[in-house]
Order: C-alpha cells, then structure tokens, then sequence
C-alpha cells in the first residue's frame, strides 16, 4: 500500500512538474497569470533585447502563463529615475502593471560614489525595500521582491578601456551591502556579481561589450544563474518547448512592447505638448499597441507550451486606428526634380545638379542625415517611418550607399547598407562600420563580409531620451581629435550608463564619444532648442547651429564642464539671426570654390527662405564673429528642406533635400495625411569656372601616404584621411607617423598645421605622447597652441602636472589659448585649480572670456562647497 502511494505521489509530482506547477525549490514561489515586472538599471533594460532569462521562465513555468514586463531603463538609481514630463501619465507606473513579482536592479550606478556612498545606498535601499514590499499595486497583495546585484565588471583588454579593478572594488562592496539588507528586511537576494566574474574569468569569449554591459552571449550565461538561484536547479521534465523558438516569440514581444514603453514623441503623447493633436490619434494608436502585444503574450505562452503558432500574427483583430485630418491648407504638388532645380538662384559663377533622387532610387525617402566614406561612396540614412511608428506598421527606414561610379556628378548605384531601421536620425562612419541614432539608443552596423550589407547590429550606448524625435541624437560628426559629436534638444532627459559612471544631461546638449576609450561627455549642456548641425574649422574650432531659433554658437566658449543638473548660462551668437529654422552647417574648405568664399560659413534654412546662407568668418577677440553675404542658394520651391551638407571628395558640396510639402511639429499632427513619406533628393553645388578636386585615394592606401594626405588642403579630405588612420593597426601608424614628422619640411607655411594634424591621429590613436603636445603647445601658431590645449584638456588624466601645463596656457599672449585654458579647468575639482583660473584675471578679456570665466568658477566653486 505505502509503494503503491509513493508510486502515486512520484508520478502525481511528475504530471505537475510536465505543467509547469512544481518547478520551484528555491526561494521565488510564482502562480499561474502572475505579473513579472523588472526594474532598475541597464543590466534589466539590456534583458529584454535578448531574451534569455525570460525564456527560460516561460519554459519552465509553461502552463503559468506569466506576463513579464520590462521596465529597465539605462542609469537608473534608486533615488534618481529621470523621465520628461508626464511619463508617468504613460501607463507604465508599477500600478500599472500590477506586478506580483518585481525584480529590481541597482547598485551598479550608485557604486561609483564608492566607499563614502555605501550609508546613503543602505538607507535608500532600505526604504525601497519597505516601499515596494507594503504597496499592493495589483489592488490585493504587496508584491514579492527580488534584488538582483550588480554584475562585475569586465576586462575587456582593451588599450584605453578601464579594466574594471578598481570598480569592482566597490560593486562588490555594495553587492555585500546590499545582500545585508536584504536577509534583515527578508527580501529574496541574488548575487549576480560573484557568479558573472567566474563566467568573466573563465569564459573563452567576452561577455560584455564594454566591460559593464552583457552582450547576447553573456546573458545567456547568466540567465541560468539567475533561474537557478530563484527557482532551484531546473528539472529535467522543465524545457520540453524549443527554447529558441520560445525566445523568438519573446522578444517579437519585448519589441512591441519597447513601442510603447519607450515610444517615441513621448511629448506629443503624454506630455507637455498632447494638445491638441496628440490627443487624437495616440489613445487609440497605444489601445491597439496593447492589444498587439497581449496577442504576442498569448503566443509566448502557446509555444511554450508546445502548440503550433501561425506564421503571422494577425494585428488586424487588435483593432483599428482612426485617420488623421489633415489641418494643411495649401494645395499638395509634388515638384518633379528638374521643377524644383529651375528654382534655384545661385550666386554668378555656380551651377547645380541632381545628384540622386527618389525618381531613380525609389529607396531614397526623407532622407536626413549624409557621409562620404573611403572611396568617395555617399551614405545617407532615410526615415520613411518618421515620426514614429505606426502600430501594426513595421519600420523598414534604411541606410543607403550611393555610388558615381562613371564620374558624371549623379549617382547611379543604390546599395542598401541596413533596413528595418527606426527613425534613424544620425549616422556617421568609422571604425569599421556605421554608428547609427536609434532612439533612444545608438548602435553600431558592420558589415563583416565584404557585401556592403549590415550582418552584424549592436546597441552600444544606451538611454537617450525619446520625447520628441525632432530633437534625438543627430547631427553626427567626428571632432579632429577622434570624439564622434552628435546632439539632442530640449524637453529631453538622458541618462546613459558607461564604464566611467552615468552621464546625465537635460533639456539639450551636445555629447562627446571615445569609441575607442568608452568614456562619454556631455560636451555642451545649454538651454538650446534643437541643435541640428555641428562642425569644426580647420584648426579644430568647432561651431554649434540650434535648428529652432536660428541661433549659431561659437563652441569653446560654452563647451566647459557643467555638472548635472546645471546648464551653463545665455550666451551670445557670433553673428546676428537672420532666418529660422537651421538645419547643418558647414565651412568652405574646397579649391573649387572661388578664393574669396574660402572659410565662408554654410548654414542651410527650410522654412521661410528655402536655401544655404553665407557668412564670412572673422576674428573677435578670442572668438569669431562673422558677417552675411550673398546665399550660396535660394529656392522658391516651398517643398525644397535642405537638412545637411557636406563637400564631398571632388570638391563640390553636396546637399541633402528631406522635400516635404509639410513639416513642423506644433502646426499639424504628426500623423497628418499630407506629411510627405516617399520622396528625397540629393543635390551637388560646384563652380563652373574652376577645376574639380581630383577625389584623394584613401581606401586601402599605404600608411604612408595617408599621412601624406594631411596636408592636402579640403578640410573633409583630411576629415575621412583621420578616419581611415584611425582604423589602421596603432603600432603601424605611430611608428610611420614618427617617421612622417620628422621628415616634415620646417619652412613649409603649413609646418605647424601639419604638426597639430599628427597631435590629432595620436589623440584619435588614444596614444598620449607628453613631449610632442609640449612642443604644440609652445608653438609659435596660436591656433597650434589653442588646438593642443583643447588635446591636454582631454589627456589631463594622463600626462604630469596638467595644472601647471594649463597656468602657462592661461597667461599666454593670445585670448583664443587662454580661453581654452580657462574652458579646461572646468574639468578639475581643486583649489589649485581655481588658482590657477584667478590668473587669467591679470590679462585683457571680452565677452567670451568674462562668460567661460564665470562659467568655470561656478563649476568649481560648486564643486568645492563654495556655492550651491
């Protein structure tokens, strides 16, 4: 009788086990229909793009049909969640979701305080835990709490990258402190820490990307980890379903439900800027998105199951979403592109042609951003799916290679680099590949098998803001020195995790990326509208355009050291508005345009006067000023928008055209019927009466003479030459970079601008040679010197007593050094530092050293307690 009742409960225990109701022998118990919430820093937000651990829940628990939410978001912290305004009006609140389990990862960015953080963590943790275990968001019950630890940080070998000693010092410091509060308050604890440094330790491939940020191959190490210390060792009877075709449904799931969570133009959606159109349509639009993705959740749950699943999921019983009037009033005519080109007026002497066009690339709709690569190919990035996705609707926006392959100024080859993209508004290449705007995040393409097609995606920076997609990541380019600029515009709250610590920044700015080092700055953080065009000049003197306002700022100036939440204060423009809105801006850097429009200033506009506006640059004191001239080009096309420019290897300047009959985002919804989706051009501007630039041999080319070709004159020439340096093996290049140097002709009038070109492949080498940016910054040229205390600024970490490097650049002779000199103590944090500022009191000043002045003594007189 009692091996007849063991029989029966074994095989009793055996039937619950196969339906998912008997898989639990460690702490976390769950029930069928239970809600899974995860929240906390980028190690929950990365989860969701892979799928791994969520997989492994709905395998094991198949019959519980669990809905699991992903509410990560990069950087948060316990005490400091940003979002723009009225997100939590979005649905996407704890009560919202009703949670019956919520997972929560933090640590990792508060750690970085170290060892002086730890008592403020304990009691932030502490009322996290008390807060989040006494409230009943689901209406019945407090859910149960999981803490998941930070994991450790990886080295990833890596010149440049921080190999993760020191920071792991404290993670696993507030690890511990974080399991100690959790045994008092009897919260479930998993240590993720000690288990990823063994997967680190023993692996034979990286787990990270960066050090700090699983890659798919690390969370697929570490979900089992995580399975294992909530649930017990997984049963045998446990993942009967294919486990990828269960992941496969995951994150078709993940993704629709990233739509949402994380939608774009969340201002128009919920916040400040709802009315009146948002309104109407986005209700009904995130009613069928919801719908959508409880169809994906049933789906998830069918296969984990082991039933069969149709091909394609059919949206259409999701719902409908109600069309749009339009508000626009002026009759719609699309102009054909040799229409739109006798519109042109261009100054005596200039010519322009169609360069490419929907017309013969269909392909090419709304594009907006434009880069030349090695071999004199334009890439250009389309956003057909602008301004955001369409439930139900999948985005396919593309990044283009466009290719003159007989010489004759017009394209006539059409690649498709990467499709299925998502209001990509930015890209720029290097390092072999494409970086590329994906808001919120930016990602990197490669191509690694020679076809020009993208065969490899990654995310590789995360957390800027969605609210308005006219203000994401954009305006890409490299600095001189090696840093990829891009920007964003206000009503945006960014917060992006990196191996160094959080970078934060709200309401506009402008970042700086190291690639190669990881490290991430916000560059400019100031009251901007939309920034949409940034450029340098050729002694590394970088402009800023702010799109809405018109407004043109001179860079150094504002470019300091600002600590979050401060912004720096109003600064003048260093010439007078004329137009609004701007849209890239460029510098004349071309022996094909005439002598006298050398250095010129090119700034499109595409509203109101449809063209390219001119001025001429001139010095002001340690900055520039500059006064109008005739446009390069006007046109009474009202669809013409030209949104970048750039001179292309022959020396012509190329424009890119979004052509839209209706543009801005307050005047009509944006889902009105008449916003243009299929249309783009692409135009070339030259002079007639002088020669093209024969297009410099840059792909493929001995090091040797890449070098060489930094004393050509175009600016953008030397632009994608340092690009191309950049990707060549370190050794190879510093070793023929010396031997360059010194073969270097020391009566040549551009000696000095050759020597700052070398200091730039270093810095783009992230090779710091002490004794040689000595030598650029005593150089009689000061532009040499001003452009090498930007260098020290970026290697004061690096070098021997950078402070008394900068007390000699801070009492030079000329205003533009000193200004960069006062701009670089902005990034010290000591008295000596602001001693050394105090001495730029004892020299003549303008307005632009009075305002970096005062903007650098606040940040360190903040930084020293002498101020709030």
């Amino acid at each position: 009788m009692l091996k007849m009742r063991t029989m029966f409960l074994l095989a009793l225990i055996g039937l619950c086990a196969g339906n998912g109701f008997a898989e639990e022998s460690g702490p976390l118990k769950l029930n069928k229909g239970d809600h899974v919430v995860l929240i906390g820093n980028t190690l929950a937000e990365r989860m969701q793009h892979f799928g791994h651990f969520e997989s492994l829940l709905h395998s094991r628990f198949p019959q519980h049909e669990l809905v699991v939410r992903n509410l990560g978001w990069s950087a948060d912290e316990l005490t400091l969640r940003p979002r723009s305004k009225d997100f939590q009006d979005h649905g996407h609140n704890l009560e919202d979701h009703k949670p019956n389990v919520v997972i929560a990862c933090f640590g990792f960015n508060e750690s970085f305080v170290g060892p002086e953080g730890l008592p403020k963590f304990v009691a932030d943790l502490e009322e996290f835990i008390k807060t989040t275990t006494t409230t009943k968001y689901n209406g019945e019950a407090p859910p149960q709490l999981v803490l998941f630890s930070p994991i450790a940080q990886e080295d990833t070998g890596r010149p440049g990258v921080t190999d993760g000693k020191a920071n792991n010092e404290n993670i696993k410091a507030y690890t511990e402190a974080m399991a100690e509060v959790a045994q008092r308050n009897n919260v479930i604890f998993v240590d993720l820490f000690t288990p990823s440094q063994k997967l680190m330790h023993d692996a034979d491939q990286k787990l990270t990307i960066n050090g700090v940020h699983l890659n798919d191959y690390g969370y697929s190490q570490l979900a089992p980890v995580m399975e294992t210390a909530l649930f017990g060792p997984r049963p045998a009877s446990a993942g009967q379903a294919d486990l990828n075709k269960v992941r496969a449904e995951v994150n078709e799931k993940n993704r629709q439900f990233w739509y949402d969570h994380r939608a774009v133009n969340g201002f128009y959606i919920y916040g400040g800027r709802k009315e009146p159109f948002g309104v109407v349509n986005f209700p009904d639009e995130f009613k069928k998105l919801r719908k959508m993705i409880a169809l994906r959740d049933r789906r998830v749950w069918d296969v984990a199951q082991g039933k069969s699943v149709p091909d394609k999921i059919d949206d259409s019983v999701a719902g409908e979403i109600k069309k749009v009037p339009t508000n626009f009033e002026r009759e719609i005519v699309i102009t054909k592109p040799e229409e739109t080109l006798k519109t042109f007026t261009l100054p005596d002497g200039y010519e322009a042609n169609l360069f490419a066009s929907d017309d013969q690339f269909p392909e090419l709709q709304n594009p907006v951003q434009f880069t030349f690569d090695a071999r004199g190919r334009l890439w250009v990035c389309t956003m057909n799916s602008y301004p955001m996705y369409l439930p139900g609707t999948p985005v396919d926006d593309k990044i283009l290679i466009l290719e003159d392959t007989d010489g004759d100024g017009r394209a006539d080859k059409s690649t498709v680099f990467a499709d299925g993209l998502h209001v990509p508004t930015g890209i720029e290449l290097g390092d072999g590949g494409v970086y590329v705007a994906q808001q919120p995040n930016l990602m990197f393409l490669k191509d690694t098998d020679g076809d020009d097609v993208a065969d490899e995606r990654s995310i590789v920076l995360h957390g800027f803001d969605t609210a308005d997609s006219h203000h994401s990541i954009s305006a890409f380019t490299w600095g001189p020195g090696g840093g990829l600029y891009f920007q964003e515009g206000t009503f945006h709250h960014t917060q992006v995790e990196t191996p160094y610590g959080p970078v934060r920044c709200k309401n506009a700015g402008v970042y700086r990326y190291e690639p190669k080092t990881e490290k991430l700055d916000v560059f400019v953080s100031y009251g901007f509208a939309n920034p949409w065009g940034h450029t340098f000049d050729g002694w590394g003197q970088n402009f800023v355009a702010d799109a809405s306002g018109g407004a043109n700022y001179y860079g150094t100036a504002f470019s300091g050291q600002v600590d979050y939440p401060h912004k720096h204060g109003k600064m003048k423009q260093f010439f007078t508005k004329q137009w609004r809105p701007t849209s890239g801006c460029e510098f004349v850097s071309s022996s094909n345009f005439p002598d006298d429009a050398q250095g010129n200033y090119l700034l499109n506009n595409c509203i109101g006067f449809h063209g390219v506006l001119q001025y001429r640059m001139k010095d002001d004191g340690s900055g520039f000023a500059a006064d109008p001239v005739q446009p390069l080009l006007q046109s009474s096309d009202q669809n013409f928008r030209p949104v970048d420019l750039q001179f292309g290897p022959d020396g012509a300047l190329y424009l890119v055209d979004w052509f839209n009959p209706l543009i801005g985002h307050m005047q009509h919804s944006l889902r009105d019927p008449n916003r243009d989706k299929n249309h783009g051009r692409i135009w070339r501007i030259r002079h007639k009466d002088r020669p093209l630039v024969t297009p410099a041999k840059i792909a493929g080319e001995p090091i040797p003479a890449l070098l060489d070709l930094l004393k050509t004159y175009e600016d953008r020439t030397r632009y994608r030459v340092r690009r191309e340096l950049r990707e060549r093996e370190t050794a190879e290049v510093m070793a023929a970079l010396d031997t360059w140097i010194a073969g270097l002709d020391q009566a040549d009038e551009n000696y000095q601008h050759n020597l700052l070109e070398a200091l730039w492949v270093h810095q783009h080498h992230d090779v710091v040679d002490e004794d040689f940016l000595k030598q650029l910054l005593r150089s009689p040229d000061y532009r040499v010197r001003a452009a090498a205390t930007r260098v020290l600024c970026y290697w004061r970490d690096r070098v021997n007593e950078p402070l008394a490097l900068l007390q000699v650049q801070v009492n030079d002779e000329h205003p533009r050094v000193r200004l960069e000199a006062v701009r670089a103590l902005s990034f010290f944090d000591s008295a000596e530092a602001q001693a050394v500022l105090y001495e730029a009191l004892t020299h003549p000043d303008d307005d632009y050293l009075k305002y970096t002045f005062k903007e650098t003594l606040d940040t360190l007189d903040r930084r020293l307690g002498n101020q709030k």
